[in-house]
């Protein structure tokens, strides 16, 4: 059976946080396959702790791409600050064919469109993807899960940290569909009587306060804080709240855009002319949401460069969903060309945390080998790119782990959806598959 065969079997999707279906990349033709464990969000450290304990399997599984692309050479971006990953994937890396890429310990050097460009030069078209520069870019648990695929092993399991108020942080393996509740006592329990859970991510991630939620395969850790902590009071403000305050309080600065990750590179985003089309002119709001078509969501305006704490990030998300509805696509008409300051505005991850008012919370996250059996999981049929699965199984049926459940939609975009525990199937729906243990 061919690799991508295999990966739509097994549905291995992207780990990182977008679930990309990986069969698909598996089917290019490309120069270079790109290994990413830069991770870059604050408090979390499970990439790193996947390398440090795992190299072979992820290397294994980035040969493995290598081979079904075609791919001649691989880059493996990491931080320069994480030695012992460094080291573990340095003493099993083949130099003739992969190159280590140490980067510096910057917020967003995992970006898709940084890394690419950090690794070979090349800069991705706008609305681009890698492809078209002769890439396919991987999370490092993505090849990992490209690497049990290759063995029939589906993906039944998610590796997650969990950080932030927490007795005692870690990283650890548990079955898909365990609710947030479980990881978050296995870590000890919350140090706060009241929190919020960051889903994935601070800057990228969601806010959520349902611990009844199902981790996913693209669950990449979580982040819990006091309920009356900033960065959660900030979060939970309603949309049009922040709408409102950036309307009335916006005085065109631009630092939102001039710190812009993208900007740098040399895209068209410009956050500060989006936040025009919350009321400055009765006119024109199409012709100023263009301006945020490029922007990839990193949050760094809203969470760091506005001085007024504002909230430009969000406005560029309203203003794509905007531009969606009404059938406008931008297209530049510059070339892209790296902006002259782009290496002097970097931000450091140390300052970002500063920022954020999370420094006391940074701590490392060490691998446990657990063996968490949850009484109940949840499983969704959609946690990926593309259509939702379909369930093929009916209440009352037993299963096993790795027992398919969920089925993509013949000829669609898609990912399979499988049993992560032994049990029986207690509820069916149109959005999740419950079996009880």
């Amino acid at each position: 059976m061919s690799l991508d065969a295999q990966l739509r079997e097994c549905g291995v999707v992207g780990a990182g946080g977008a679930g990309f279906p990986t069969y698909v990349k598996a089917q290019a033709k490309v120069e270079f396959v790109i290994a990413n464990g830069a991770e870059c969000e604050p408090l979390l450290h499970k990439d790193f702790e996947l390398m440090k304990h795992f190299p072979a399997q992820i290397l294994d599984g980035m040969a493995k791409m290598m081979e079904a692309t075609g791919a001649q050479r691989a880059k493996f971006g990491l931080k320069a600050k994480n030695r012992p990953a460094v080291e573990a994937i340095q003493a099993l890396l083949d130099p003739a064919k992969a190159d280590l890429v140490l980067l510096g310990d910057f917020y967003p050097s995992g970006d898709e469109y940084e890394l690419v460009y950090a690794a070979t030069g090349r800069l991705i078209p706008p609305a681009g993807i890698p492809l078209q520069v002769g890439c396919v870019v991987n999370n490092v648990e993505t090849l990992y899960n490209v690497h049990l695929a290759a063995q029939g092993h589906p993906v039944i399991r998610k590796f997650v940290s969990v950080g932030g108020a927490v007795r005692e942080p870690k990283s650890f393996w548990v079955p898909v569909g365990t609710p947030l509740r479980e990881l978050i006592e296995l870590a000890g329990g919350a140090t706060a009587p009241a929190i919020g859970v960051f889903v994935s991510g601070i800057m990228m991630g969601r806010l959520t306060f349902d611990l009844e939620e199902p981790v996913t395969k693209t669950t990449a850790g979580l982040i819990v804080l006091p309920r009356d902590h900033y960065l959660v009071q900030r979060k939970e403000r309603p949309e049009p709240a922040m709408h409102r305050i950036g309307k009335s309080a916006c005085d065109q600065c631009s630092y939102c855009t001039e710190f812009c990750p993208r900007y740098l590179l040399g895209y068209d985003v410009q956050p500060h002319k989006v936040m025009r089309s919350l009321g400055f002119t009765l006119a024109g709001a199409d012709l100023w949401n263009q301006a945020a078509d490029l922007c990839c969501a990193c949050g760094l305006c809203t969470l760091y460069a506005c001085p007024e704490d504002l909230y430009p990030k969000e406005a560029c998300d309203r203003a794509k969903q905007d531009m969606r509805a009404a059938g406008i696509r931008f297209v530049q008409q510059k070339p892209v060309e790296v902006h002259p300051m782009k290496e002097h505005r970097r931000v450091p991850l140390a300052q970002l945390r500063r920022r954020l008012r999370i420094e006391e919370y940074e701590k490392e996250t060490p691998y446990e080998p657990l063996e968490h059996a949850p009484a109940r999981v949840r499983i969704l049929l959609k946690q990926h790119a593309g259509k939702a699965a379909q369930p093929v199984v009916r209440t009352g049926v037993a299963v096993e782990p790795g027992t398919v459940v969920g089925r993509a939609p013949g000829g669609e975009l898609g990912a399979d959806v499988h049993a992560s525990i032994r049990g029986t199937v207690r509820q069916v729906t149109e959005e999740f598959v419950e079996i009880e243990a």
